[in-house]
């Protein structure tokens, strides 16, 4: 464990404070005086209780559908909603016989394309997974869903293609009486997005794929009786984990660098947007960097801090190299054990309870997400522009990547918005040009494809310290994606949300260009890539 003293002094005054037993008798004086976006936000402390209660109906329900030969589970969800079974579809995949999950969460149209071509949609469960049901993309994958599944089968048979997962009175429950549903899972109201993965949101596509659900929330239900008021406080490892991202973010260490085994790789998605959203706020903030390639120790400045996530039995000798030739050069460096995959349902409840009592230590409220508004508001904004003239406005010129990076200085970070389609050449593209980022200016490198990012990192970039820099890609879409019922095409959505992004991060006065790569996004990358070699 990592040994600095500050962090046993924040661990003491945390004990004196009585904060653990305060975060556990929902006291929302732990955060702030007020207790709007408090008190109505704790349920993820006891929501595995009521989930151990329902897994056995989720079982039976998944069951009904690996025996009706659904091939395919789609769920179509933003942020919250995604980001856990998305870590829980790359780290377990399908069991034998259970349908193969997908999850969309980008309006880019070859995205959206890419799923309606890999499907068959009468052999597809579609999952429209949203808290409140009036989330913008979620609802517009449903438009098109839905009529691709009432050609296939009919309007009659339609609704017994899709479910919902939302909140009690929800437009989105409504909407799934109105249009006839297969079901809906209707969640406990009293948590938000990012702290839901051990709920319904969760737990109804880790059911679908064949999970073993008790066996995942007794692994989270181990480490939250690990975090209780009864354990001595230098043994609760929520409140380490937490003391240790507080404090030495406080101490200009706020770039918490994700190492982990490779089959767990995808836990930096959702710990990504538990961290950012729940601390980036009022100009502070934890800076997750997830996802970065390795790099030899001298590129790694002083505003760094390590947690390695290590699986047993996995392919860690690079890693386990990697991170002892860090820590050999005084970096701070965590590492947190797990035994097998299901220990992730620990990891979950770990980083939850970690992030709330850093978001303590810091002075901020972890529940709230005051910032992310502002690009909703720029979004809508350009789309009434495009309804009413048929065209968007103009985006900016596109500009070199160098004149965003001459600027940079000890401790700021790179942010890399990709609105553009994944494929394993762009990723392999977008990992060469954080490498050498890192290698060239000694500084950290974020990169979320948009607009999944708006739901994750979003706050941060807007609400948390001023040291990013923040480089939009965007690209040409190569098809037209019709949304029904509405005058807008897929291409204009996501182009919308891109501009209204770069606004708002501009109205928040931060460090920002667009690059855009036509139809060649790899191809564009890279030479990004080498033009910063060559400066």
């Amino acid at each position: 464990m990592l040994n600095n003293s500050d962090v046993t002094s924040a661990l003491a005054d945390l004990e004196r404070r009585q904060v653990i037993s305060r975060i556990w008798i929902g006291d929302h004086t732990v955060w702030k005086p007020d207790p709007a976006e408090i008190s109505n936000r704790l349920e993820w402390l006891t929501v595995t209780d009521a989930m151990r209660e329902q897994a056995p109906a989720m079982e039976t329900f998944a069951n009904e559908i690996r025996d009706e030969g659904f091939k395919h589970f789609a769920l179509l969800g933003m942020g919250g909603s995604s980001l856990g079974p998305e870590v829980l579809r790359q780290t377990f995949g399908n069991a034998p016989g259970y349908p193969e999950l997908i999850v969309l969460d980008s309006t880019v149209p070859a995205w959206v394309q890419s799923v309606a071509d890999a499907v068959d949609p009468a052999k597809t469960l579609f999952l429209v997974s949203s808290k409140s049901g009036l989330t913008t993309e979620p609802n517009m994958f449903y438009a098109f869903f839905r009529n691709l599944v009432e050609t296939a089968v009919g309007k009659e048979s339609t609704g017994r293609h899709f479910i919902a997962v939302t909140d009690p009175g929800s437009s989105l429950a409504r909407l799934s009486e109105e249009e006839g549903f297969r079901t809906v899972f209707l969640n406990p109201t009293d948590l938000g997005g990012r702290y839901s993965v051990l709920s319904y949101f969760g737990l109804v596509p880790a059911a679908v794929i064949g999970m073993d659900l008790l066996r995942l929330i007794d692994r989270a239900d181990r480490m939250r009786d690990k975090t209780k008021p009864e354990v001595p406080i230098h043994d609760n490892p929520g409140a380490w984990l937490g003391a240790v991202m507080g404090v030495l973010a406080q101490q200009g260490r706020d770039k918490l660098t994700l190492l982990t085994s490779p089959a767990i790789a995808s836990f930096g998605l959702w710990v990504e947007q538990l961290i950012a959203e729940s601390t980036g706020k009022e100009g502070l903030g934890i800076i997750p960097v997830a996802g970065e390639p390795l790099a030899a120790p001298e590129y790694y400045g002083e505003d760094r801090l390590f947690v390695y996530l290590r699986l047993e039995g996995d392919a860690n000798g690079e890693v386990d190299s990697a991170i002892d030739a860090i820590e050999s050069t005084g970096q701070p460096v965590m590492r947190l054990d797990l035994s097998d995959t299901y220990d992730v349902g620990a990891e979950f409840f770990r980083w939850e309870m970690a992030t709330a009592i850093a978001g303590s230590i810091l002075g901020i409220n972890p529940f709230d997400q005051p910032n992310v508004q502002a690009a909703k508001d720029r979004t809508e904004s350009v789309l009434e522009q495009f309804a009413k003239s048929g065209k968007l406005p103009a985006m900016d010129e596109t500009a070199l990547i160098g004149s965003l990076l001459e600027t940079a200085t000890p401790g700021d970070y790179v942010v890399i918005m990709a609105y553009i389609p994944q494929s394993s050449a762009v990723d392999s593209a977008l990992e060469d040009l954080r490498r050498r980022v890192t290698e060239r200016f000694g500084i950290a490198t974020t990169m979320g494809y948009g607009p999944r990012f708006l739901h994750s990192t979003g706050q941060l970039h807007k609400g948390g310290p001023a040291s990013g820099l923040f480089l939009q890609i965007t690209a040409e879409h190569g098809q037209n994606v019709d949304i029904p019922g509405t005058p807008f095409t897929f291409s204009a959505l996501a182009d919308a949300q891109a501009l209204g992004d770069l606004q708002a991060l501009r109205a928040a006065g931060r460090r920002s260009i667009r690059v855009d790569v036509g139809s060649s996004p790899e191809q564009v990358i890279r030479k990004m890539t080498k033009e910063l070699a060559s400066a």
